[in-house]
C-alpha cells in the first residue's frame, strides 16, 4: 500500500494498551507485536504507557522478551525508548493514527485520543465501542452480542504459530492434553480442571500451565499425576505437540485451532460463555457447571475425533485453514485512514462521543452528520479506484452492460433534458443584459468523461468546458470533440480557466469529492450572479436505502464519500450561497420494492410495475435525484 504524507512526513503511529493490574500481558504483548512490524516497515512507532504503570511495563516487556527467546538486550532498550507516559510528548507530535488495545477504553481518555487523531480499537468492548473510527476484532464475537459490528472481524491476523500438526494427525489412546487458562485465572479453573484429571488418576499424559500465583505444598500433592510447570516459553510453538487443550475463550483458543489442535473450553463468566457458543466452540459452559460435566466427560479416540471436527469448522469459519499469509503487522502498515473532525459537508464538529455511526465494513465506517443530515465516509486505506481508461470501459460495462462511448448517445439525452431545466432557470443580469446577450453562456462540466454534457450544450448555444481527472477521456474530448478541457481534479485541474460561468454541471461527482465543502465553495466564486449550479447524485432517502440501509450502504461504490438526499439540499446549498429552485428524483426501480418489487423485472412492464413506477415517482423514492440552484 502507497503512503502519501505532506512534506514527506515520516509515518507516526502510537499504540495504546491495557497495562493495568488485572488485565494480563496479552494487550501489551500484541502492541510490541505490530510496533516491530511497523518499525521493519521504517514506520516510526511509539507505545503509550502512563508514568504509574512504565516501571511495571518495563518489566512485563522483559518477561515477554524472554519466553519469545529475544537476547538482545539493545534491542529491548529500543522498545524502552519508544515509550512515551507525558501528554506533552503526544499533543507536540503528528499522528497518523492511533491504535488502543485497551480492552474497555474510559470515555474521557477515548475523547483525548479522538482529538489527537485518527482511532482504531482492536477488540474493544466499552461503552466507546461505538464512536472508534474503526474497530479490529481480532477475537470474533463481540459484535453478536448486541454490540457495535466491527470493520474487521480477522483472528487469520493474529501472531499465530509457526508449527502445526498434520491435518490428519493420529489420536493415541494415551493423549497428550494441554490445560491453559491464562496469566491470572482468576476463577481458578486451571487448578480444578487439573484436580478433576488427578482425582480420576487418568491415563493420559496431563500439563498444567500455573498462573502467576504460589501453590501451596497441599496443592501440589492434590495435583499427583499432573505435570505443573510454570509457563512455556513461546507456548503456541508448542501447542503442536499436544493432543487437546482446555481453555477459555481467548488468544490461545484460536492460535490452538490454526495449529489444528483439538480445543474444549470451560467458561470463567457467562459472558465468556456466550462468546465461546457465538465463535462455534465445543463448551462444557461455565463455572461449577463446567467442571461437574468435566467430571462425566470421557476423553477418547471418538471424542478428540469429533472435537478436531470442530476445530476444522472454526477454522473455515475465520480464515484459519490455509497457511498465514498476513498479520496484524503487515495489515496496519498499509493502513492509510482517511477520517474527518468536521463534517466535510457543513463542517460542524464531529464531537468525540457523538453516536453518529451507521455501519462498518472491511475498509469503511459510515456516519451521519447531527447538523446537516448527510452520510459521510471513512476508509482506512484508500479507495481501490482510478479514474482512468478501465473505469470508463471495463467496469461500466460490468454495470450498465456497454462501455461508457457506446452508451454515449443516451448519456447525451440525458444532459439534454438536465440542460431544459437549466435554461429554463438561467437568468441575464439587467447591467450586463447587453454584452452577455452578444456572447455564448459558458458552461463548465466538472466530471465531463469523455463529453455527452459538453456535446449536448454546445448543440443547444452554449459554450461547453470540461474538467476531468481520467486523461484519456480529456484526450477524446480536447482532439475528437474540439472542446476545451483540462485534465485533473476541480478545482486544480481547472486552474487555467477561471471563469467566470453562467453554468456549473457535476452529474454524479459530487460524491466522489472527500470534501464537497470545497468544491461549493468554489463553484460559487467562479459563477456569475444568477448562475446555474446543476449536479446529480445518489441518494439514502430512495427504496433501496428505506428497504435495507446496510445492504445500500454495503453496495454503494467504495469512491463515494458523501450520500445525500433532496430534502437536504436547500440548507446546505444556502450555506454556500445558493438557492435551490428545483428538484428532480431519478433513477426509479420499482423491482427494489419488498414483496411485490419480486414479482417484476427491470424494465418488464406490467401492472405490478406500472403501479409501483407510479407509487416511487409519486413519494419521490427514486435511488437518485438532480438539484438546481442559482447563484445569490
Amino acid at each position: 500500500m502507497k503512503r502519501t504524507h505532506i512534506m514527506d512526513e515520516t509515518p507516526r503511529v502510537l499504540l495504546v494498551p491495557a497495562c493495568e493490574t488485572g488485565q494480563g500481558g496479552g494487550h501489551i504483548k500484541r502492541c510490541l507485536f505490530i510496533l516491530d512490524a511497523l518499525e521493519k516497515q521504517n514506520i516510526e512507532t511509539s507505545i503509550w504507557i502512563p508514568e504509574e504503570y512504565k516501571d511495571k511495563a518495563f518489566a512485563r516487556f522483559k518477561s515477554i522478551f524472554e519466553h519469545a527467546k529475544h537476547t538482545s538486550t539493545s534491542h529491548l532498550h529500543g522498545f524502552y525508548g519508544r515509550l512515551l507516559s507525558a501528554q506533552e510528548d503526544i499533543t507536540s507530535r503528528t499522528w497518523d493514527f492511533i491504535i488502543i488495545d485497551r480492552f474497555k477504553t474510559p470515555p474521557p481518555e477515548f475523547a483525548f485520543w479522538y482529538n489527537v487523531a485518527p482511532v482504531i480499537g482492536i477488540d474493544e468492548g466499552g461503552s466507546c465501542r461505538k464512536h472508534f473510527d474503526f474497530l479490529i476484532d481480532l477475537l470474533p464475537a463481540l459484535s453478536t452480542l448486541g454490540r457495535p459490528k466491527a470493520n474487521i472481524t480477522a483472528p487469520a491476523l493474529l501472531p499465530l504459530p509457526k508449527k502445526r500438526r498434520p491435518a490428519q494427525a493420529p489420536v493415541s489412546k494415551q493423549l497428550t492434553i494441554l490445560i491453559s487458562f491464562g496469566a491470572e485465572d482468576s476463577a481458578g479453573l486451571g487448578f480444578l480442571t487439573a484436580l478433576n484429571f488427578a482425582k480420576n488418576k487418568s491415563k493420559h499424559n496431563v500439563t498444567l500451565i500455573a498462573p502467576n500465583w504460589n501453590y501451596a505444598d497441599k496443592k501440589h500433592r492434590q495435583l499427583e499425576g499432573v505435570n505443573v510447570v510454570g509457563a512455556i516459553s513461546n507456548l503456541k510453538e508448542h501447542l503442536a505437540e499436544y493432543d487437546l487443550l482446555i481453555t477459555h475463550f481467548g488468544l490461545t483458543a484460536f492460535e490452538a485451532v490454526y495449529a489444528r489442535l483439538p480445543v474444549l473450553l470451560l467458561s470463567p463468566s457467562k459472558y465468556h460463555e456466550k462468546l465461546s457458543r457465538n465463535a462455534g466452540f465445543f463448551l462444557l459452559g461455565s463455572g461449577k457447571k463446567a467442571l461437574a460435566r468435566l467430571k462425566y466427560s470421557s476423553f477418547n479416540t471418538d471424542s478428540i475425533k469429533a472435537l478436531f471436527l470442530r476445530t476444522e469448522k472454526i477454522a473455515r469459519r475465520f480464515g484459519l485453514e490455509g497457511d498465514q499469509h498476513n498479520d496484524m503487522g503487515a495489515f496496519v502498515s498499509g493502513i492509510v485512514p482517511k477520517v474527518f473532525r468536521t463534517c466535510p459537508v457543513c463542517r460542524e464538529p464531529i464531537q468525540a462521543t457523538t453516536n453518529n455511526t451507521l455501519e462498518r465494513f472491511r475498509e469503511r465506517t459510515y456516519r451521519r452528520c447531527n447538523s446537516c443530515g448527510v452520510i459521510y465516509l471513512y476508509r482506512l486505506t484508500p479507495p481501490p479506484i482510478e479514474y482512468e481508461k478501465d473505469y470508463f470501459f471495463d467496469l461500466y460495462k460490468k454495470q450498465y452492460g456497454k462501455t461508457y462511448l457506446e452508451d454515449f448517445p443516451n448519456l447525451k439525452e440525458a444532459a439534454r433534458k438536465r440542460l431544459a431545466h437549466i435554461t429554463a432557470l438561467r437568468t441575464v443580469p439587467k447591467n450586463n443584459a447587453e454584452l452577455i446577450d452578444n456572447l455564448k453562456p459558458r458552461l463548465l462540466d466538472i466530471g465531463c468523461a469523455y463529453g455527452p454534457m459538453l456535446a449536448a450544450a454546445s448543440e443547444l448555444g452554449f459554450s461547453p468546458f470540461g474538467v476531468d481527472a481520467a486523461e484519456d477521456a480529456v484526450r477524446y474530448v480536447n482532439d475528437e470533440l474540439n472542446f476545451p478541457a483540462w485534465q485533473g481534479l476541480f478545482p486544480s485541474g481547472a486552474k487555467n480557466e477561471d471563469g467566470p460561468f453562467d453554468v456549473v454541471t457535476l452529474m454524479f461527482v459530487l460524491e466522489h469529492f472527500p470534501e464537497p465543502e470545497k468544491q461549493l465553495r468554489e463553484i460559487h466564486r467562479i459563477l456569475r450572479d444568477g448562475g446555474v449550479l446543476a449536479f446529480s447524485t445518489p441518494s439514502f432517502a430512495g427504496i433501496s436505502a428505506r428497504k435495507n440501509m446496510r445492504v445500500f450502504l454495503k453496495k454503494s461504490p467504495q469512491d463515494h464519500w458523501t450520500i445525500w438526499s433532496p430534502r437536504l439540499c436547500k440548507k446546505i446549498l444556502a450555506r454556500y450561497g445558493f438557492k435551490l429552485c428545483k428538484i428532480v428524483v431519478t433513477g426509479h426501480h420499482p423491482e427494489r420494492f419488498p414483496i411485490l418489487g419480486k414479482l417484476v423485472q427491470s424494465g418488464k412492464k406490467c401492472l405490478i410495475y406500472t403501479l409501483l413506477l407510479f407509487i416511487s415517482r409519486m413519494f419521490r423514492l427514486g435511488d437518485t435525484f438532480e438539484a438546481y440552484a442559482i447563484k445569490v
